[in-house]
């Protein structure tokens, strides 16, 4: 880990020229203590560091110094600079990660391509946090030690033992079998067996979590999307869902859709609105999903929707007459 911080010490002196050492801690981190314990190892070991002092001192590298890396061309750079410019900190807890292997690609470009791929890459934005309607995306939380833990009992292949809240119960200690991770719309889940049996855990929800030293029983390969979708289908074919038939002006579409277990048919519908036969979980959560879209969507079926959303837009509009 050590040697990691090294290397992204040099490459950020490298990349902004003179840093203070609070700016050093704060991008790798660690200590302002660490920092300048980093930074005699460095300059021990004969990398040419050395401070400014003043009000605007800080450290820097005698210009010139660098380790030149090849191999990546203009779009595989600008690909994954792209691709590490939207939330992807937030995925998997892999937030220092992804800052440290962005500065490697940057450093690993020739001279004369670094500055025109860095300037490319700050063309293309990826996931802001809110939409054009100023809508901000929701970013479920996963607390960094049990994302440490369960990324690497996933990778390890070791049983895993959660302490697990499921919707609207108490947290329960389980023993499971991990198998992957997804990332969806921001959230993230745990694929695993329990006793042999499909699990599909949110990390969210994982208030401790625990690597286990007896291994995993899980098959060597695994495809993670295959299991995913089968997941996924036998989630919106069980339970109490109900069948949504429903109109939906253009501007609340992707609310709705996010809001939907799933979406079953999609037509375009007079005026420019949508048609949409979606699948909620159960009638209060499509009556709720829906009451949030006010004018802008219409319930077509089932009728005892429609009646249910009658008979609170009439007690409203009773509370509001006088």
């Amino acid at each position: 880990m050590r040697a990691d911080r090294l290397v992204s010490l040099v490459l950020l002196l490298r990349q902004r020229g003179r840093l203070t050492a609070e700016t050093l801690a704060r991008e790798l981190e660690v200590s302002t203590r660490t920092v300048l314990r980093d930074i005699e190892a460095l300059s021990a070991a004969g990398v040419p560091v050395y401070a400014e002092r003043g009000r605007h001192g800080g450290f820097a590298l005698l210009p010139g110094f660098r380790t030149e890396l090849t191999g990546l061309n203009h779009d595989e750079a600008l690909a994954l600079l792209t691709a590490g410019s939207g939330r992807g900190e937030q995925v998997f807890g892999l937030g220092s990660a992804l800052a440290s292997a962005m500065r490697k690609v940057v450093d690993a470009l020739p001279e004369s391509r670094r500055v025109s791929t860095s300037d490319a890459a700050q063309r293309f934005l990826v996931d802001p946090q809110t939409d054009l309607l100023a809508r901000r995306a929701v970013t479920e939380e996963v607390s960094s030690a049990v994302m440490i833990a369960v990324r690497r009992a996933v990778l390890a292949g070791r049983k895993l033992r959660i302490h697990y809240a499921a919707a609207d119960q108490p947290p329960q200690w389980r023993t499971v079998d991990p198998i992957g991770l997804v990332t969806v719309r921001d959230r993230a889940y745990l694929l695993a067996t329990r006793s042999g049996v499909d699990r599909t855990y949110r990390l969210s929800r994982v208030v401790a979590a625990a690597e286990l030293p007896e291994p995993a029983q899980r098959p060597n390969q695994v495809d993670l999307d295959r299991i995913w979708r089968e997941r996924s289908a036998r989630f919106r074919a069980g339970g109490d869902q109900i069948a949504v038939l429903v109109r939906v002006h253009p501007s609340r579409r992707e609310e709705v859709l996010n809001t939907a277990v799933a979406v079953l048919v999609e037509a375009p519908d007079a005026d420019g609105w949508s048609r949409l036969e979606l699948t909620f979980q159960d009638s209060r959560h499509a009556e709720w999903a829906l009451w949030q879209l006010g004018s802008d969507a219409e319930a077509l079926s089932p009728p005892e929707l429609r009646v249910a959303l009658h008979d609170r837009a009439a007690a409203l509009a009773d509370r509001y007459r006088a």
